[in-house]
């Protein structure tokens, strides 16, 4: 990928928010040599809190929304760990993604998608990575998705 990262994410019409402030006792980021460990990003964007349960009152088009807001929030934090620098990404390591969904609802993977199908659009190759799509009874401030993140950087 020549171009910067940044250049990618306003060509493709995509606005990193500020990085989200921590909402309890945590820290939104801690590195560990070249690791980046960024706490979980809740769904969100300009209007709010993307909130719902999948298999309830969401669909799997919201969700997979939700989920690249999460992307973008995970994105967020990496470019504050790196003083500015999205540059200093060599790749996405892993993703955890969190889905708020009822106990029947089977298509976790197809949502947290969402994030995944976003980072490979805005980084190329450095934006693969190992995943797990997790199905919870509920979320905080029920949100839809919630991932967390592992990134190496130089």
């Amino acid at each position: 990928m020549s171009q910067s990262i940044d250049a990618r994410i306003s060509e493709l019409g995509l606005v990193l928010p500020d990085a989200p402030a921590p909402a309890a006792n945590y820290v939104p980021f801690v590195q560990a040599g070249n690791l980046v460990f960024i706490s979980g990003q809740i769904s969100r964007d300009d209007n709010g809190l993307i909130l719902g349960t999948l298999g309830q009152d969401t669909d799997i088009t919201t969700g997979q929304r939700a989920a690249s807001t999460c992307a973008l929030a995970l994105l967020a934090q990496l470019k504050a760990a790196c003083g500015g620098d999205l540059e200093r990404l060599v790749r996405v390591v892993k993703l955890t993604g969190f889905v708020n969904s009822t106990q029947d609802f089977k298509d976790h993977p197809a949502v947290i998608n969402g994030a995944s199908d976003l980072l490979g659009e805005v980084l190329g190759d450095r934006g693969a990575h190992a995943r797990a799509a997790v199905g919870v009874a509920s979320l905080p401030l029920g949100v839809a998705v919630e991932i967390e993140g592992i990134f190496e950087i130089s």
